[in-house]
């Protein structure tokens, strides 16, 4: 029997149609950072979220921290981040000096607990992050979280960094119930740019504040008149080029994470040992494919050996060296001992899939 090529956990996808956008951007003399393209790589993103304005930046992260910039978060406020999320939730405002608060998570969305978030406010708050984690909204419902935010004159910041496609019940799409969202283009995500991130608002006085600090501040492009301190986090129209073309296949990822979902779900859902987290299949697409496994790393060790790459989940953010901050939270505590994401790309194969399946179902087996 021929031995099966090793199955990536997640790995981007690019086709020829990336490569012809960008030999032809070439031969036509762009100056290759950002312009045009860029332009309609941005266009296109905010048709597709359904919000006003849509600005691009160098990555997931500088999109995050320019947001909270561009609300006037300043050292030594408080910003409510969940403990369960990738860190650069809390980095990106930490670098500047901001103070991430953590709170726990909800066990079946994996998104805010907003009774703990209640909580957690104090004079010193000033924003709460919500991570709409893998694509998921949390149980209490979006219009709650909104709510809060205005209840105690908070600033409601997205970060869907793992929701572009998804949406809120209500028909909005996931990003833009705040008053400002994020999201993310880096090699994992649905669509990539290999780096790359956009801040989304309805709000056009934000979005001139985010044009300005992403380019060191200045009035307009082209001119070296400054109005306010900026940094360099501006994109490249070679990212554009490869953005706009994996856009047009966003509409067809989002259907195929979503019947991805539906095949793990179905061959898995007898396993004792597995458990997955509610995932809304009419509303919303999961990034990857998660869940909390019995016996986790040795699980993870046997798939390596059958050529299937997994990963382990996000540990307790408060646990992490970075952050050593004293305090339980019972449901980040669990998923760092147990969550793992299964294979998740876009271009993985029904056969793939009954392949990890089964190796999953021997393992428990045996």
């Amino acid at each position: 029997m021929t031995e099966r090529e090793f199955i990536m956990q997640m790995q981007p996808w690019f086709g020829d149609e990336e490569k012809q956008a960008l030999s032809d951007y070439m031969d036509g003399g762009g100056f290759i950072t950002e312009f045009r393209q860029t332009e309609k790589f941005e266009s296109m993103l905010a048709e597709f979220i359904g919000v006003k304005h849509c600005i691009v930046v160098n990555n997931g992260t500088i999109s995050l921290s320019l947001a909270a910039l561009a609300c006037s978060l300043q050292r030594g406020d408080e910003v409510i981040v969940p403990n369960y999320t990738m860190i650069a939730s809390p980095n990106s405002i930490k670098m500047f000096g901001i103070q991430p608060v953590f709170v726990d998570v909800e066990a079946d969305t994996l998104c805010l607990d907003i009774k703990k978030v209640e909580a957690a406010i104090t004079a010193n708050t000033k924003a709460i992050m919500l991570v709409t984690a893998n694509g998921r909204y949390p149980s209490s419902g979006i219009a709650a979280f909104e709510a809060l935010a205005a209840q105690h004159g908070l600033a409601l910041i997205e970060d869907a960094a793992q929701s572009l496609g998804s949406f809120y019940p209500d028909g909005r799409h996931m990003g833009t119930a705040g008053i400002i969202g994020s999201f993310s283009f880096s090699a994992p995500k649905i669509i990539s740019t290999g780096q790359g991130g956009c801040v989304v608002t309805n709000d056009d006085a934000l979005a001139g504040k985010v044009r300005k600090l992403k380019d060191f501040g200045r009035a307009g492009g082209g001119n070296d008149y400054h109005e306010t301190l900026g940094l360099n986090f501006k994109f490249t129209d070679l990212q554009a080029c490869v953005g706009i073309e994996q856009v047009k296949k966003l509409a067809w990822r989002v259907k195929r994470k979503q019947t991805i979902y539906q095949q793990y779900l179905s061959r898995l859902q007898n396993v004792a040992e597995v458990s997955f987290f509610a995932q809304d299949l009419q509303h919303t697409t999961p990034w990857f494919i998660d869940i909390l496994a019995e016996s986790r790393d040795e699980l993870l060790a046997y798939l390596k050996e059958n050529n299937i790459g997994s990963r382990v989940m996000y540990p307790p953010i408060n646990k992490q060296p970075a952050y050593n901050i004293a305090g339980e939270h019972s449901v980040s505590n669990v998923v760092g001992a147990k969550g793992l994401w299964l294979p998740s790309a876009a271009q993985l194969s029904d056969d793939s899939i009954d392949y990890i399946c089964d190796n999953i179902i021997n393992f428990y087996r045996s």
